[in-house]
């Protein structure tokens, strides 16, 4: 019978993508938190082998964080119980044993907005080879999804970004909620924070660099982190200031940003001869036609506190980064 259930739903899905050159459809609005997945499998599965290879992918632990925490929170539900309720739910994964080996990803089959990843095999060993090939495309698939979900709740209450000297004189721009409030705008450097309870706080900055020819862009990063910090964000000691943390190498990666090559960078920060530490992710992006580096870069102070979704919310934020000049 749950064989059935299973091949019905990938019939469902199958025929939904299908349907794009008919009349467009109105939506129901999805359900669910932000880094929150719904697995819909047999509970037999999930307590098995099926699951612990599932669970190394989709709840392995966030990078550069001080502590580890998943990469999304899971609930698990079997077949059965599957009905209107689950359907509106914002991020689902389908996994099934049936007649063939497949993986697909679909957008707003049920709600909007909405992610169905439906992974199936022939054996439950298909299962785990399907989960492990296509871990990278089931990640990336929930959190794009995520991200976008949180970029359109920010949009409805945004910082007028015309009143932002540094925006205005380096040419960028980000879209930025309300909640944050004016730190630093000294035309070079922009820093806003948004307080959160108990003193904890998500910060944003953004600024330029010259580019280095003659330094690898790791060195690079770090050392303009640093330089900035010290200029700019003193700690609450005399003396003290912000730092990339030196007992934890970042870990660095190539990605593309406002239609550049740039890169994000997630490690930690501490405050130099003070002890304060947290997460921090920054993009830096190569604007070879203005000889510079655009940086911008969210870290929070939350100690004692889960950052998962503080962060989250700063990549969110920073994504939007837009270069007119």
């Amino acid at each position: 019978m749950m064989k059935k259930i299973i091949v019905l739903f990938v019939m469902t899905l199958l025929v939904v993508g299908c349907q794009s050159g008919e009349p467009q459809r109105t939506y129901m609005s999805s359900n669910g938190r932000i880094n929150n997945v719904l697995v819909i499998m047999k509970n037999s599965e999930w307590q098995g082998a099926i699951g612990d290879a599932l669970r190394k992918v989709i709840a392995a632990p966030v990078l550069g964080l001080p502590q580890p925490e998943a990469q999304f929170d899971v609930t698990q539900a079997p077949p059965e119980s599957y009905g209107s309720m689950f359907r509106a739910t914002r991020s689902l994964l389908i996994i099934g044993i049936t007649n063939q080996n497949s993986f697909s990803s679909k957008s707003n089959v049920y709600a909007k907005p909405q992610k169905i990843v439906t992974i199936t095999g022939t054996s439950k060993a298909e299962i785990i080879l399907q989960i492990e090939k296509y871990k990278s495309e089931i990640l990336t698939a929930f959190r794009d999804n995520d991200l976008a979900t949180s970029q359109k709740n920010n949009a409805k209450s945004l910082l007028d970004i015309t009143t932002i000297n540094t925006f205005n004189k380096l040419g960028i721009s980000m879209s930025i909620p309300k909640k944050y409030r004016k730190v630093e705008d000294t035309d070079t450097f922009f820093w806003y924070r948004h307080h959160l309870t108990n003193g904890n706080s998500m910060e944003i900055l953004a600024y330029t660099m010259p580019i280095n020819p003659n330094m690898d862009i790791s060195d690079q990063i770090v050392n303009n982190r640093n330089a900035m910090g010290k200029k700019y964000i003193p700690g609450a000691k005399e003396g003290s200031y912000m730092i990339t943390e030196e007992a934890y190498t970042p870990h660095v990666f190539d990605v593309t940003l406002a239609g550049k090559k740039a890169y994000e960078t997630r490690g930690k920060w501490e405050v130099k001869g003070a002890y304060m530490a947290g997460p921090f992710l920054n993009y830096t992006v190569v604007d070879k036609a203005n000889n510079r580096l655009v940086i911008v870069e969210g870290f929070t102070y939350a100690p004692s506190v889960n950052k998962r979704d503080f962060m989250f919310e700063l990549e969110a934020i920073l994504k939007t980064l837009k270069i007119h000049s």
